[in-house]
């Protein structure tokens, strides 16, 4: 008779983290950045937190922003559960909860830094409206994209562009179907840090700001990963930190100086 082959050694997360070192040895070993979505394909617990101040000099806080867990499965495919944030305002209106999301994201092409070091993807992230009080939308949306990114040596550069397509009225009535394009560029520094620039720009077709343009330049830094275990390079867990301010570059922009932090568990 044939004899049965061996189980896989290890418990279950042993297993997942192999599995997931190899899927992501076969990209380059860049952050995700502090707004651009990343090209290549990242598990991690992730809460952002966003001050954003409107023109009028009123304020707005976001409490997670969107953000929460990532995962890696095989075939080249990432899913992300995003929780909805809390919004917290100092005007007269009312604060409470967002929407929920999720996205998927599948990994075209990409060569680690030993073959040619550059990420090809396509994802669509899809809103769900059960935000609280107009702190979110009043119908579901999808936003397809595509992005791509290119290094070269400690240098890397990542762009993605998709559009923002609400299922209905009245969500296309006031915001129309905005088109989002993000760049950022990174350099490595030592073995943490990752400084950065970005830029943050939506063309909006349709609603009130048809034909407007608002830009955004994002200065900001990466710190990560500290490995817990940096003599076990087959660990995984390990922190990341980072901000930022976005510094509005269009003659048009809801708001300025836009502060972002963000704090990474990679598991």
């Amino acid at each position: 008779t044939t004899p049965s082959p061996a189980p896989p050694s290890g418990n279950f997360y042993a297993r997942w983290s192999a599995r997931t070192n190899a899927i992501q040895s076969k990209q380059p070993a860049w952050p995700p950045p502090l707004a651009t979505t990343y090209t290549g394909l990242f598990q991690v617990v992730r809460t952002d937190m966003v001050r954003q101040i409107a023109p009028k000099g009123t304020y707005t806080w976001n409490f997670d922003n969107s953000k929460c867990v990532s995962f890696i499965t095989p075939g080249n495919l990432e899913f992300d559960i995003d929780l909805p944030p809390y919004i917290k305002h100092n005007t007269t209106a009312v604060d409470g909860w967002g929407d929920f999301s999720f996205l998927a994201k599948y990994r075209i092409a990409s060569g680690n830094a030993k073959h040619g070091a550059y990420t090809l993807s396509v994802w669509a992230l899809t809103t769900v409206p059960t935000g609280q009080a107009k702190n979110g939308s009043t119908n579901a949306s999808v936003q397809p994209n595509l992005g791509a990114g290119k290094g070269f040596g400690n240098f890397d550069v990542q762009s993605t562009i998709g559009a923002t397509l609400p299922t209905g009225n009245p969500a296309t009535n006031a915001s129309g179907r905005p088109v989002i394009w993000n760049t950022v560029a990174q350099y490595k520094i030592g073995k943490l840090f990752w400084p950065e620039l970005e830029s943050n720009a939506t063309f909006f077709k349709g609603g009130p700001n048809d034909g407007k343009t608002q830009e955004f330049i994002t200065p900001g830094i990466i710190i990560g990963k500290c490995a817990l275990h940096p003599g076990d390079k087959q660990s995984r867990p390990g922190l990341a930190f980072g901000g930022g301010m976005q510094i509005a570059a269009s003659h048009f922009h809801s708001y300025n100086h836009s502060v972002i932090l963000t704090a990474r568990w990679i598991y």
